[in-house]
């Protein structure tokens, strides 16, 4: 036997490099980084979120107690998901949680917090969202029907608007008319959904925005815009009774005190501001002012007090407005009650 045989090998076999995972640069996330990656798996993008076990997965960090904010759930499937909270106890955070296309259908949601998150094209159809938090959440496309929605936080603004309020961004007027048209098209869907499910608070909130949006879109100066602003200052869109009340209320003291100024008779006796006359007797001649202006707006017209001079050409044109006012108010009134 060749004695070189005998000698021990020089060349040892190395050993396996080890790879050192980092943990993800998600603010507030625990989870390790995917290999050659920044994230993890549920914040990175790239990773496939379309598997079977991830609706199983997801329920488990949420009884755990895990944050899910800011996860990256496209398209992924999560149908009958349970990740409501229980009762007094507040839900997972899902803020931020990119949910584009995801199959929500049945999902039990109770109190979660979707502030921010992207529901662009959901599907939410028989979903139980009561007390969840959807402020400034993108909820273009999103399906709701059949879904629960009592006490849902919907917040004052909506996406769109957020993003027609950044001031360090400079859009064109045609990105700002396709920002306001979703708009639109969010308040008009969510305000169908409500309808449906008896929410008529929610969905008048939605109307008004809707036609609000809609009003955006005319070109300025045109006069469908100047019609619309008109309508919101007057009644908001059949949303707000009390813009009616005052806009009279504020109608009848502008023209009393014109009536005072100019002069009205009554029964051969001129009335009117006299800057001769003592104190109590102009306050007499501005009270009975009020009083003519309040019995012309209402056309009541008793007859005791006439208008004269230019007096006489306001008090047709109050009279009108106050016949069209009063008839909106009755309108707007009943349509808020009996719904």
């Amino acid at each position: 036997m060749d004695a070189a045989s005998n000698q021990p090998s020089s060349k040892k076999a190395s050993p396996q490099k080890k790879v050192l995972l980092q943990p993800c640069i998600y603010q507030g996330c625990k989870e390790l980084c995917l290999p050659d990656h920044t994230m993890c798996f549920w914040h990175d993008p790239e990773a496939d979120k379309t598997g079977p076990d991830i609706r199983d997965r997801l329920q488990k960090m949420a009884k755990e107690g895990k944050s899910l904010a800011g996860f990256h759930l496209a398209k992924a499937d999560l149908e009958g998901i349970d990740l409501g909270a229980k009762e007094g106890c507040a839900g997972p955070d899902m803020s931020n949680t990119n949910l584009y296309r995801a199959n929500l259908r049945y999902a039990h949601l109770f109190r979660v917090n979707l502030q921010g998150a992207r529901l662009l094209k959901a599907d939410l159809t028989g979903a139980t969202l009561n007390f969840a938090k959807m402020t400034e959440t993108n909820m273009l496309g999103i399906r709701l029907d059949y879904s629960r929605m009592a006490h849902v936080e919907w917040g004052r603004t909506l996406y769109q608007e957020r993003q027609l309020a950044q001031k360090h961004v400079k859009r064109t007027p045609e990105q700002k008319h396709i920002l306001y048209g979703e708009a639109e098209e969010v308040c008009r869907s969510v305000r169908k959904s409500c309808e449906d499910h008896g929410l008529f608070d929610e969905s008048g909130h939605f109307f008004y925005k809707e036609m609000v949006f809609r009003r955006y879109q005319y070109p300025l100066g045109s006069w469908q815009r100047w019609m619309s602003k008109l309508v919101d200052m007057l009644c908001g869109y059949g949303e707000k009774p009390l813009r009616v009340f005052s806009f009279s209320a504020g109608l009848v003291v502008l023209c009393s005190l014109f009536y005072f100024i100019s002069g009205m008779v009554s029964y051969g006796e001129i009335i009117r501001f006299e800057p001769t006359a003592t104190f109590e007797k102009n306050i007499d001649a501005l009270l009975d002012s009020l009083y003519f202006s309040m019995v012309t707006f209402t056309t009541l017209g008793y007859g005791d007090i006439t208008p004269m001079g230019p007096s006489r050409t306001l008090a047709s044109l109050e009279a009108f407005i106050g016949n069209f006012c009063l008839a909106l108010f009755v309108v707007v009134f009943v349509k808020k009650m009996t719904r």
